[in-house]
């Protein structure tokens, strides 16, 4: 069964995450310092987290976990503002939700997560294309065997590249794929996300391993 973490302030919100997830093994912690001690203890396979929150701000929690865990975060929070969902974004976050939240919404967003986050059993287990290597059982990826710290989305986006290492991806293509929804022109999502991806592996080698086709996408190089 898989296991997820709310970390939510308020008791009935909270309350509610945990009674609409009820076919999960649900964790539930009411600030951010008791979700800090439980993640140095135990594995999720999802977090759901609030930003407000007692102890330790939802922000330094994310920045927190994505030193040592890629495990998806899904943020739920009040605050609409553009700079803050970009910062979490930026900080590793895998999505948003937005308060109040529609159950059915959640439960989709959930589901998706967890789905994306769990390679299929009939996956090869390791991905390599010359030094750049991808592990799905232990999902981690190294280049010149130095350790890359990707965070879910960026982790999907190379897995598409070497999966199919002569295909031109199209903004689309990677978007329908990663994001398991519908493309309506979001280039925005598909760029910064790959804008980034491209950054981490700019650390680890002057090549460029993910070039542009003007005009058509993008291609592994």
């Amino acid at each position: 069964m898989k296991k997820v973490l709310i970390v939510e302030d308020d008791n009935s919100i909270n309350g509610l995450l945990y009674d609409l997830l009820e076919d999960y093994e649900v964790t539930q912690a009411f600030a951010g310092s008791e979700a800090k001690r439980i993640l140095e203890d135990e594995r999720f396979d999802l977090i759901l987290l609030d930003l407000m929150l007692p102890g330790i701000n939802g922000e330094d929690l994310i920045l927190w976990i994505r030193q040592t865990h890629q495990t998806p975060i899904i943020v739920i929070t009040a605050r609409s503002e553009a700079s803050v969902l970009s910062s979490v974004l930026e900080a590793g976050a895998n999505d948003y939700i937005a308060k109040p939240f529609n159950t059915v919404e959640v439960l989709a967003r959930v589901k998706n997560q967890l789905r994306d986050f769990s390679p299929s059993e009939n996956q090869l287990q390791e991905l390599q294309l010359g030094s750049l290597k991808m592990n799905e059982e232990t999902h981690t990826v190294s280049y010149n065997d130095q350790p890359l710290d990707l965070t879910q989305k960026e982790y999907e986006l190379l897995r598409c590249f070497l999966q199919h290492p002569k295909k031109v991806f199209t903004k689309a293509n990677l978007y329908e794929t990663v994001w398991q929804e519908p493309y309506f022109g979001d280039d925005n999502t598909v760029m910064v996300h790959i804008s980034r991806l491209r950054k981490k592996l700019q650390k680890v080698t002057d090549k460029e391993i993910i070039k542009t086709i003007w005009g058509v996408g993008f291609q592994l190089d």
